[in-house]
């Protein structure tokens, strides 16, 4: 974990917008203002860290059936990055925020959606319980730190978008596929640890 703590941008210095991805994201969405989001990057602590991720019910408006990190829309009550993705994480899957240790940012993302996300990383304890909470998550598992960190495990493909060529990222572990918005912000913080 230090590889990656080191890799972090500092909790006392959070990222603002644009994303590192915005070039891209002004061509397919024009410079309409984007909506402040939030997720957590939760490694669980252990012999072998894990990373937390979520799938997505099928009944969703958006991303329906998709791996996700928990997280999501920033309320005005929050008031920072923080906030929101400590309490998306306990909407979502119960994750109690005393068993949160917060270590820092990566890089705002965009999405094609129209938000501008703050990834937040963090350690979650050991015995901290997880449960989907059934009308927004069909789904909490988890990835080992070490998978990710794999250089075969990260597979690289083109996807046309509105007539763009678009460069992608995946990951596909146990049966999910990690795509998207998830694994272009696993993408960043690879890149950010100097590992892709």
């Amino acid at each position: 974990m230090e590889t990656v703590i080191n890799a972090l941008l500092p909790l006392s210095v959070p990222p603002s917008g644009p994303g590192w991805n915005h070039a891209d994201m002004t061509e397919l969405l024009g410079n309409s203002q984007r909506q402040p989001a939030a997720v957590l990057l939760g490694f669980r602590e252990g012999v072998q860290p894990r990373l937390v991720l979520t799938v997505r019910t099928d009944h969703l408006q958006s991303h329906a059936g998709q791996v996700a990190f928990p997280g999501g829309r920033s309320e005005p009550a929050d008031g920072n990055a923080l906030t929101t993705a400590l309490r998306e994480s306990e909407e979502e899957i119960g994750l109690d925020r005393a068993l949160v240790t917060p270590l820092g940012y990566l890089d705002c993302f965009e999405t094609i959606s129209g938000f501008c996300i703050t990834p937040v990383v963090a350690k979650i304890a050991a015995q901290a319980q997880l449960y989907p909470a059934p009308d927004e998550v069909a789904e909490v598992f988890e990835v080992p730190l070490a998978f990710l960190l794999e250089p075969a495990n990260l597979r690289r493909y083109t996807m046309e978008f509105r007539g763009h060529q678009r460069p992608m990222v995946e990951f596909v572990h146990g049966g999910h596929r990690i795509w998207g918005a998830t694994a272009a912000m696993l993408f960043n913080l690879l890149q950010r640890m100097g590992r892709t």
